[in-house]
Order: C-alpha cells, then structure tokens, then sequence
C-alpha cells in the first residue's frame, strides 16, 4: 500500500513529481506522501485527512452537539479553508504534535471540523491554501480573523491572539490595521491581559464583566481588587440582613406589637433626555448639554469598548 493510499486521498496524490522544490519541502513530501506541485487539490477527503490546528486560538470548542445536528440536517454548508501538511511542517516544525498522519491542517473551521466528527461524516468539504500556513503570523492572523466577530471566543484568549499578532508585528497599530479595526479596539481587547491573575479568573468565569473588566485592567494593580469589587457588587449588591422583630416584650412579659413599616422614600423621577438623531454632533451636543463632565466620560468610555 501506498503512503498516499494510507493517509486516505487517491493514488494520483502519490505521483506528483517534486520539481524545483527544496531539499526541505522534497524531504517532507518523502516522509508524508504529500505532493510538491502539479495536482489539483481536492474539494473533498474523508475527515480522517484532516488534523485540527495546534495553533487554534480556541482552547474550547464549545455548543458541537447543535452544529453537529445541523451538520447532520442540512449538510456542509461551507468548507474549512485547510493547508497541507507539508506547508504546515515548512512553518511550524515544533508544532506538528496531535497531527497524525493527516494530509491536511484546518485553519479555519476546527470548530465544524470537532462536530462533523461528533455527528459521524464520513467526508468534509475543503478549499485548500498553503498561502494561510506561510509563516506563524499568517496561520495565527487567520485563524483571528476568522473568529474575531464570533461570540463564542472566550475574551481572554482573543486577548492572547492580539498580543502574539503585537509581538510579531511591532506594534497595535499595526495589528489594528491589519485587522481593519481601530487603535483603540486592539487597546481596549489587550487591557485584560493586565489584570491580575486572579481578575483574570473571574473574568473566565463571568464573576466579573468583560467590559468594567478591560477599563479595571488600565489600573495599576494594587488599585485593580478595589475597583473590580466595586463593579461586581454594583451588578450583583449583597443582600441586607433584616432583624426580626421581638416576639415578647422583656418588661412586662407579653407579646409586644408589631413594629411600624419603615416608610418606602419616595424616588424622584429620573430625567429622560431627547435625542435628536440628525447627526453624530447634535448627539453629541445633547449629552454635553445634560449630563455631568463625570458621566460624559463614563458614557465616552462605554462607547469605545463597543467601537
């Protein structure tokens, strides 16, 4: 049997001759059976040819039982973008461990490759791009932008994305820039890795909210408990401890009445503003015009966490 047989794909996979390719490339394509060049990559291969990404930012891949009934339902609707691998060892030589023997590394779609996996296909759709596995930066920048707009990666791990993209591009800005998303955006997201561990924690475990969690992570640190305390109580205010009422009066030995109601104060309504939406400026104009220079700024700072 062929190697090109073992890993699963057809017995042309095998026959492709290696032309003007390094000794690097010839030698993985020797030790795995995969083609150099002059074969037309397939548009589909059984799930056993494909390997998740070591390189995922998701540590979990969360809520597979309802993709995998979808997938079983309506089918694959789009299919992974996967790099071969061969140019996956060419980028990462100290990342191919859980790889197996497979042909093909998911860039992105390990998420519906774990459910077509759970649902029992036999096949997946691919489209194949060795351009995604060119370098660490390329792999990891793809497998970000792929995900930077789903809700289920979990805001920390985002943040460790972001900071190995600032890492080997120099600077946020770059990365802002290379993720079509501002400054302030990449600043914002990064902040949650200056928290303390212990912060950071509580933000993995929703104790303490993401958004008051990336404005506590701009403090220094002996500030931060302080502050997060505070928001996590404003959410969540302790319950106050109500003393009952005696049963028996201690003088004369009977039962003593009922203490009077404490009277409910009396709120005073809270003002409403009315807001012209002609344009950014009249907005603007209206809440300069009623609320203090404190709640300006609070409400400026809302507003660019949701940039």
């Amino acid at each position: 049997m062929s190697k090109a047989d073992k890993l699963g794909v057809s017995a042309s996979f095998a026959r492709a001759q290696p032309v003007g390719v390094s000794s690097r490339r010839a030698a993985i394509a020797e030790a795995t059976g995969a083609p150099t060049s002059g074969v037309l990559p397939p548009s589909e291969v059984p799930i056993e040819a494909l390997a998740h990404n070591p390189l995922n930012l998701r540590e979990d891949l969360t809520d597979l039982d309802e993709l995998a009934q979808s997938l079983i339902v309506r089918g694959q609707l789009q299919p992974l973008a996967v790099a071969t691998r061969m140019a996956f060892m060419e980028a990462h030589p100290g990342q191919t461990d859980g790889l197996g023997r497979a042909p093909y590394v998911v860039i992105d779609g390990n998420r519906r490759l774990a459910a077509a996996q759970l649902a029992g296909l036999k096949t997946m759709h691919i489209h194949v791009n060795d351009a995604l596995a060119a370098s660490a930066a390329d792999i990891l920048e793809s497998a970000l932008i792929a995900n930077v707009h789903r809700v289920d990666v979990a805001p920390l791990d985002q943040a460790r994305a972001i900071q190995e993209l600032v890492d080997v591009h120099g600077s946020q800005a770059q990365v802002a820039k290379r993720l079509g998303k501002t400054p302030a955006w990449v600043s914002q997201r990064l902040a949650l890795l200056n928290l303390t561990p212990t912060l950071q924690e509580k933000v993995e475990t929703g104790e303490l909210k993401v958004e008051p969690a990336r404005r506590i992570g701009r403090l220094p640190q002996e500030e931060q408990e302080s502050a997060a305390s505070e928001s996590i109580n404003a959410v969540n205010p302790p319950r106050q401890r109500t003393r009952p009422a005696p049963t028996v009066n201690g003088v004369n030995g009977v039962n003593a009445a009922p203490p009077a109601p404490t009277p409910v104060p009396t709120l005073a309504p809270t003002p409403r503003i009315t807001i012209a939406t002609d344009s950014p400026e009249t907005i603007a104009d209206a809440l300069t015009a009623h609320l203090t220079p404190d709640d300006l700024k609070a409400v400026t700072e809302l507003l660019v966490t949701r940039i």
